[in-house]
């Protein structure tokens, strides 16, 4: 992939903020941290974002995913190994990630509703918000970076 465009020296504020938002969202989120990046894989494989299946598989596998469940995501349906919470929220990133391509929401939000909290409903929509535009802007401008120079830079801001 060829970056087209250098988002942070083109607009350092912007970027700057968003990068800040993105993350003090995704902390305050504060649900299950491998849960979490099983649903940003499943978005980012959904859009086609290779730079953030790459970031989030990294990071599932720091927080003790196995690689068979990651392996495993584009079929989970089909898949025994994840729990019905882990479906619940797999369903309702797909259902949320692709609403131009009808209503199948409905049923989507159903099961989320007997595994999560209002509360939770809420964190993860925003999670998944979050990942689909990263994804948005990483597709769109052609953007690639190493796990560990993305991890740098979000510590770097902290």
């Amino acid at each position: 992939m060829t970056e087209r465009l250098d988002l942070f020296a083109a607009a350092p504020a912007l970027m700057k903020s968003w990068q800040q938002a993105s993350i003090a969202l995704s902390q305050a989120a504060s649900l299950e941290p491998r849960l979490v990046e099983l649903v940003k894989i499943r978005a980012s494989q959904i859009n086609g974002c290779a730079n953030c299946i790459n970031l989030h598989a990294t990071e599932a596998r720091e927080h003790g995913e196995a690689q068979q469940r990651i392996d495993l995501l584009p079929a989970w349906r089909e898949a025994p190994c994840y729990t019905e919470r882990e479906r619940a929220a797999l369903g309702w990133t797909e259902a949320m990630t692709r609403l131009s391509e009808g209503r199948g929401h409905a049923s989507a939000y159903e099961a989320l509703k007997t595994q999560f909290t209002e509360e939770e409903r809420v964190k993860l929509t925003m999670l998944i918000n979050i990942i689909n535009d990263w994804n948005r802007i990483t597709v769109g401008f052609g953007l690639w970076a190493d796990p560990a120079a993305i991890k740098a830079a979000v510590k770097a801001m902290a």
